[in-house]
């Protein structure tokens, strides 16, 4: 399957004019269907350059969300409703958790608005999904080394540190390879490309999206350069700049980087 990605919502915008930088991700994959993967941080951001790129939303067919954090989700309720129908939504049943972080102070970091206000048709599975013939949603991912997991889930007034388990990555079938797009990488990116290699038994082609090495320490970043198996790395959002530097000094041509704007044919 021949696909395009373009983001839409990046940290830094890209070399169009009218686009605008947001800390979060979203991504547009067109293939077969349209499956746009995350919403970005706000709603207006999203739709703006959405607009700006030629993307209506009543021209998508699935939004994936990848986890339940502000900076992925936060267009969510103005996608829908700038739609005039439904949208298949396929997640994690843990998506909606009530989520927290500490620092700078106690403030929700979950998904913004609550699921009964969202006109949406939910896809929830804690399982690997293939919810459209050559698109997988990965499932809960194995964590066999290092994850880079944050935050705190608020159960019952108490507060358990969050593994994030909703975590989960986009994978695209190809004749030749798999093309995998994270969110964020709270699993690893170690642990979801070697999981989107075991289920579909096939090599990562392309590994798109934020992959939460940002203040990585320099172990864990030799650990990537040795073992992360991906013909092609497009890294940005939570990568981190100074990670991403010593990737690509590392990977060379390997590695490139991710804008609003950025499109990728593969």
């Amino acid at each position: 399957m021949r696909i395009k990605v373009t983001v839409i919502v990046e940290n830094h915008s890209g070399f169009k004019k009218g686009l605008y930088g947001a800390h979060g991700f979203s991504a547009l994959v067109e293939g077969k269907v349209r499956v746009l993967v995350d919403t970005g941080v706000e709603g207006n951001v999203l739709l703006r350059n959405m607009k700006e790129l030629g993307i209506d939303p009543d021209d998508i067919d699935y939004l994936f969300l990848t986890h339940g954090h502000y900076d992925h989700t936060g267009g969510l309720k103005a996608l829908l409703e700038a739609r005039s129908g439904k949208l298949k939504v396929v997640a994690h049943p843990g998506v909606f958790a009530r989520r927290v972080a500490l620092k700078p102070h106690l403030r929700d970091i979950g998904i913004p608005f609550r699921r009964e206000e969202l006109r949406a048709e939910f896809i929830l599975s804690k399982d690997p999904l293939q919810f459209v013939r050559g698109i997988w949603s990965s499932g809960e991912i194995e964590r066999v080394t290092w994850d880079r997991a944050v935050g705190y889930l608020l159960k019952d007034g108490k507060l358990i540190r969050d593994p994030i388990k909703d975590d989960m990555a986009l994978i695209i079938d190809g004749v030749d390879g798999i093309t995998v797009i994270t969110g964020c990488g709270h699993s690893g990116i170690l642990n979801i490309a070697r999981h989107s290699r075991n289920l579909l038994n096939k090599p990562v082609k392309s590994l798109i999206g934020g992959f939460h090495l940002a203040n990585a320490k320099k172990g864990i970043l030799e650990e990537v350069v040795r073992n992360l198996e991906a013909e092609k790395l497009y890294a940005g959002h939570c990568t981190g700049m100074d990670s991403y530097a010593y990737l690509k000094g590392k990977l060379g041509g390997r590695m490139e980087p991710l804008y609003a704007g950025r499109v990728i044919e593969i």
